[in-house]
Order: structure tokens, then C-alpha cells, then sequence
């Protein structure tokens, strides 16, 4: 069995969720042996497909099984990128296009799973298979954390909340500032970056009036932003809508205390005070990191490890191999 892996146009690159997700299906293979190409031209025997468009899949359709990734729902394009509004109902057109036409889809939670199966189109299996975390890449390494202190010049003294993800207003990097503003004697960084072409007016807006105490250093990668959720007293994630939320996996990996939006998505796998610290608004949300920076939250983040644990890329790749199979075999019975 040989997949074909295929990313599309290179418009989002492993800064994104979803570039991210592609970069954790080749170490998923790997680690089951299943061949896997990039190149269309290339032989193989299923087509997974992360970016794509209708025609695409049809295409391939004809000769070879094809997986389409549930990376994006109508609810999640909301309120990020400029002139949303105008985009969203192709959006949702395209992603019933894409959705309608595949033989399998797989899609990081039972959330998205649900929202998916709801679209009238879709009547192919929808399984929930989560994104995966290679747990190895946020094992604590001194190093890392002395790269992160070092970069922003940290001291000892100095309390660190971060925050990660592109400028979205769904991300809610506005609550972001706003909780920031409430802790004035904290540091508040948040790590991301998007083209000021594609921000709303109203995260431009928020960006200008941010706090003092927060600090922009746009997309780190490798052993810095490590470090930073190595380090950081907490990661803070407010964000208003998400498929699975990568950064949260992180977080989880790293032992980081975590704070979240108390959204549909994690009902089902994160449980408030046990896993994480779930909040409503920005009043509870400053409360909750307040309490956390001045707390040990040991026994929480342990009890958050071991949801990263079963969400491995090991686990994943299991499940990816058997959705292989179980494709491989519906279009065998539908020939």
C-alpha cells in the first residue's frame, strides 16, 4: 500500500494548522511503514488529500480511493481572515464540493466529525482521527528553555503567559490583549504571524492599541517557541472555534498549565479542572492565570499529558493504516 499525500497549492505553509497536520501525517506513516508519495506523478494506490478542489478529487476519483481531510469547517473560517463575510458562502460551497465528492473523510474530533456529517452532501464515512503530537519534540530539554529566556531576556522573576496562532479574530487574540491589560505586572507574548493584507480591520485595530506587557514576535520555530511552552507559567488558547487546536496538543505535551475557551470542540476529551482551566470571558480568564501562576498545577498538567499520550503520532499512525484499509476496501466493494 502506497499513499499519495496531497497538499495542493503551497498557499499554507507548516506555520498553519493545517500544514502542521500534513507534516504529522509523513511521521505517522513512517512510523507504520506505509509507503508515501507527494508527487502526483508518482505510483500509489490512495489518495489522501489535505488541499484540493473538486475537480481534483473527481479526478483522481476515477482510478484510486480518495481520503479528503476535514481540516476546515464554515464554523472555523469565521472571523479570521479579511473580507470573511463576502468569502464565506463560496467557502462553504467549495467545502461541500470537496466533502461531497470523497470516499472517506477523516477529521480530527468528534466535534468537527458531527459538524461534517451535517452538511446534507455528505453521506461517504466521516471518522474522527485526531491530528496527533509527537510527544519526543516537547520532551524537556534545558537548552530550549535557556533559548526562550535568553531571546526575550527573561528574569527570573519575570511571570510568562504565551499565546499561539495566526492574527485570527477567531483565534481571540483581542481577549488576548484584553486579559494582558488586567495583568499588567505578567508578560504576555504571543507567538504568530499573518500578512497584514489578510487581518480583519478589527484585529489591526487591537494590535495597535495592545498592551505594553505584551510582546509580538511573530512565527518562531524550532527550539524557541519549544522552550516557550517548556517555560511559560501558562499557555493561553481563547480561541472561539477550532477543529482540534494543535496548539493545545502542545501545550498538553509540553506540561504547560492550560487555559481555554469553554467550546464545543473539547466537551468531549478535555475535562475543566482535571485536563485544563476552561473560561467564559476575560474577567474569569485573568482570575484563572492569576490563580495558576501562583499555584502548583502539577497534577493537572500530568492528567493533560496523558490526553498528548493518546493523541500520538504512534496511536495516530495506527489509525491512519486502518482507515487505509477500510477505504481500500469500500472501493473494491463499489467497483
Amino acid at each position: 500500500m502506497k499513499v499519495l499525500l496531497y497538499r495542493g497549492r503551497e498557499i499554507f505553509s507548516k506555520r498553519s494548522g493545517i500544514g502542521r497536520a500534513f507534516l504529522h501525517q509523513k511521521k505517522a506513516l513512517e512510523k507504520v511503514g506505509i509507503e508515501y508519495t507527494t508527487d502526483p506523478k508518482d505510483t500509489f494506490d490512495i489518495v489522501h488529500v489535505n488541499l484540493g478542489n473538486s475537480s481534483v478529487i473527481k479526478k483522481f476519483k476515477k482510478k484510486y480511493p480518495v481520503i479528503v481531510h476535514g481540516h476546515s469547517t464554515v464554523e472555523d473560517f469565521r472571523r479570521s481572515f479579511a473580507l470573511w463575510r463576502f468569502i464565506a458562502p463560496f467557502f462553504r460551497k467549495h467545502l461541500q464540493n470537496i466533502y461531497g465528492v470523497a470516499d472517506m473523510i477523516i477529521t480530527p474530533t468528534r466535534y468537527s466529525k458531527f459538524l461534517i456529517e451535517s452538511m446534507a452532501v455528505v453521506d461517504c464515512p466521516v471518522l474522527a482521527i485526531s491530528n496527533g503530537i509527537d510527544l519526543s519534540e516537547y520532551e524537556f530539554k534545558q537548552e530550549r528553555v535557556d533559548k526562550f529566556r535568553t531571546y526575550f531576556n527573561l528574569n527570573e522573576n519575570d511571570k510568562v503567559v504565551i499565546g499561539v496562532g495566526l492574527l485570527f479574530e477567531r483565534k481571540g487574540l483581542h481577549d488576548f490583549f484584553e486579559v494582558a491589560r488586567r495583568l499588567p505586572d505578567y508578560k504576555f507574548i504571543w507567538f504568530g504571524y499573518l500578512h497584514p493584507l489578510l487581518r480583519t480591520h478589527f484585529i489591526k485595530k487591537a494590535i495597535k492599541r495592545k498592551p505594553n506587557n505584551v510582546i509580538m514576535p511573530g512565527y518562531l520555530d524550532g527550539e524557541i517557541i519549544k522552550g516557550a511552552f517548556l517555560n511559560a507559567n501558562c499557555v493561553f488558547f481563547p480561541s472561539y472555534e477550532e477543529t482540534e487546536g494543535i496548539v493545545v496538543l502542545e501545550a498538553l505535551a509540553s506540561k504547560s498549565p492550560l487555559v481555554i475557551r469553554d467550546i464545543p470542540v473539547y466537551y468531549d476529551w478535555l475535562e475543566d479542572q482535571k485536563h485544563v482551566l476552561k473560561g467564559n470571558n476575560n474577567k474569569e480568564f485573568a482570575q484563572i492565570i492569576d490563580y495558576i501562576v501562583n499555584h502548583d498545577m502539577s497534577k493537572m498538567t500530568e492528567e493533560g499529558y496523558k490526553i498528548a499520550e493518546a493523541r500520538s503520532i504512534d496511536k495516530v499512525a495506527l489509525q491512519l493504516k486502518d482507515a487505509y484499509e477500510k477505504v481500500l476496501k469500500i472501493k473494491e466493494e463499489n467497483k
